[in-house]
């Protein structure tokens, strides 16, 4: 498999697996608290990628270590809470809607702090982006007026958190192996998880007398393996094998996956809300459009 192949075969795999992801929050809150499943997920995670990856540490030079604690908390510590604090009032497939900013937010910082130029095309592109975003919120408010869409800005800061991570990877960390950053990323997050995860609360009796408990940690531990673990370490290689902005354009068909999930669980979807995404999506196309 050569390199084109090979870059858009983890973009599909990476969708797959990443918009599975937000119907797996949304079981693993029916269980656990934002802050217990944001913890438990890092922790568990942490767990797995250690008896894959710790030897890989070995790897990081020194100078490179203050990258991967940043890239740490931005792509993964920050994000596990952020999700699922949201999917307490937003329906899981808005979120993964919303998560299609990722690629904006990458080309915004990527021309804001990175200097790298933008057409005007891709300009464009960013305010639709933005403009369907802000549509599809409102909409969702009118169709689901019981739920807080003040929620959805969580989605967003983590779209923000998601970009810049991507962007550092790309310029300070191209020679690091993928499961090397991943490793590190874990060592760096994996004692503030443990301590949030004993102050949520989750070492107590009353946790596991809730009958539900034990499906969520259930639905958090194949999220942990397999939405966060397998996917990091194929993320972290494609955005070695392409560019930032192609990296982070599986966020064109994360919805798809995870609005399926979300139908079959149950979800409304109203027109208007499918005419905003394609507004987000026509962003995000415009956005990744060569010059």
């Amino acid at each position: 498999m050569n390199t084109e192949q090979k870059k858009w075969f983890f973009l599909l795999l990476l969708a797959i697996t990443w918009g599975s992801s937000f119907i797996l929050i949304k079981k693993g809150l029916l269980g656990l608290s934002p802050l217990q499943l944001g913890s438990l997920r890092t922790v568990i995670s942490a767990l797995f990628i250690f008896i894959i990856g710790f030897r890989s540490l070995k790897t990081i030079l020194n100078h490179q270590w203050k990258w991967i604690i940043v890239t740490g908390f931005l792509g993964t510590f920050f994000p596990s809470f952020l999700f699922a604090f949201a999917e307490t009032e937003v329906d899981s497939g808005i979120v993964s809607i919303l998560n299609s900013l990722v690629p904006l937010n990458t080309v915004l910082i990527g021309l804001a702090i990175f200097k790298i130029t933008s057409t005007k095309t891709q300009v464009i592109g960013v305010i639709l982006g933005f403009i369907g975003a802000s549509m599809l919120i409102f909409n969702s408010m009118e169709l689901h007026p019981d739920q807080n869409y003040l929620y959805a800005g969580f989605v967003v800061l983590a779209t923000v958190m998601y970009a810049s991570s991507v962007n550092i990877i790309k310029h300070y960390l191209q020679d690091v192996k993928p499961i090397a950053i991943a490793t590190g990323n874990f060592v760096a997050i994996v004692i503030p998880a443990i301590l949030v995860l004993s102050y949520s609360n989750f070492f107590t009796i009353e946790t596991f007398e809730n009958e539900a408990i034990y499906k969520s940690i259930g639905c958090v531990a194949i999220l942990s393996l397999f939405g966060t673990v397998m996917a990091k370490i194929i993320f972290n290689s494609l955005i070695q094998i392409s560019s930032p902005v192609f990296a982070s354009s599986v966020a064109y068909l994360m919805p798809l996956v995870a609005l399926l999930w979300g139908l079959i669980d149950g979800e409304i979807f109203g027109i208007n809300q499918g005419l905003a995404s394609l507004l987000i999506l026509l962003g995000v196309y415009l956005v990744n459009k060569k010059a």
